[in-house]
């Protein structure tokens, strides 16, 4: 008598496929966030998910290079924010939540 045990191939099958679908599903609601310099001192960003959803309410803070919080805000409806540019260098932190933080640094903002 044999005494190895062979899976059934549907449960391999099955196996498979979850482990491949599991990574595209978790980065399925990846947040995205871009910012243009105005060049007229405002800098506007626009926010969204990888999946196409929209960014509107997401939670937007700038801060300066002592880490203050020098404007803080919400994606509109179009899912975008408008704010003052700093004087000195700053960042901008989309907070979309745990995992989803997308942070631009004041340098890679251009007109």
């Amino acid at each position: 008598m044999n005494k190895h045990h062979r899976l059934p191939a549907a449960f391999i099958a099955a196996f498979i496929a979850v482990s491949v679908l599991v990574p595209a599903s978790a980065l399925a609601h990846a947040a995205i966030c871009s910012c243009l310099d105005n060049g007229d001192n405002t800098v506007t960003c626009e926010g969204s998910f990888s999946d196409g959803s929209s960014a509107a309410g997401v939670r937007v803070f700038v801060r300066d290079s002592d880490d203050a919080t020098v404007a803080r805000g919400k994606m509109d409806d179009n899912s975008e924010f408008t704010f003052d540019k700093p004087k000195d260098a700053y960042t901008v932190i989309f907070d979309a939540g745990p995992g989803h933080q997308v942070e631009i640094d004041s340098r890679d903002i251009v007109e």
